[in-house]
């Protein structure tokens, strides 16, 4: 059980696809001018990745080294489509909105990434492990980001622009680097007494 969330925490907080390595940055600008559009892409890509990565741990043996990579998209492709013709059919106004990048995510750098380094080399279980670490992650990021931009566009109308989206994000970032790095300090202050009463 440690371990299981031992992985799913480093794939969702220390890998975090957007904040740690600047992975799909595109949609996480476009779509998150509201929190609604952030949950609909932050589905739909958690159900790409979590299914695309199941399905390639299950027949990564099958799959000969020359021709993984177009393999891995046409799975990545047929589970897109599918969240695509989903969306339309039971959420048509959330998919008017963010209907391109929902298009888009078979494009989507992280989910190809983690499937490649992760789920081709590892078994279902773990695989599915990470791709939900990830997911958790790649939400988490969207829809902080939507609720603030959302919260701030009545005030800021900037923040509802892409160039807002950047400029939110990007304080967001250095936000949570500086929490990170007090974090840290006060951490190795506590150690640091600690180590001074047990001498």
């Amino acid at each position: 059980m440690v371990r299981t969330l031992k992985l799913v925490k480093a794939a969702a907080v220390e890998r975090n696809a957007a904040w740690a390595q600047g992975l799909g940055l595109c949609p996480l600008f476009a779509v998150t001018t509201s929190i609604e559009n952030a949950a609909a892409l932050a589905l739909a890509s958690s159900v790409v990745l979590v299914g695309a990565a199941a399905a390639v741990a299950a027949l990564r043996s099958l799959v000969p080294a020359d021709v993984r990579l177009p393999c891995f998209v046409l799975i990545i492709a047929t589970l897109t489509a599918s969240v695509t013709m989903l969306a339309e059919a039971f959420a048509f106004d959330v998919y008017t909105q963010v209907a391109l990048f929902l298009q888009l995510v078979v494009t989507n750098c992280m989910i190809l990434g983690r499937i490649e380094q992760f789920a081709s080399r590892n078994p279902v279980p773990r695989a599915t492990l990470d791709a939900l670490g990830t997911a958790l992650g790649f939400a988490f990021a969207l829809l902080i980001l939507g609720a603030v931009r959302e919260a701030l566009a009545d005030a800021v109308p900037l923040a509802a622009l892409a160039p807002g989206g950047f400029i939110v994000a990007g304080l967001l970032l250095a936000l949570a680097r500086a929490a990170t790095a007090w974090a840290g300090r006060v951490e190795r202050g506590a150690w640091a007494g600690r180590a001074e009463r047990g001498a």
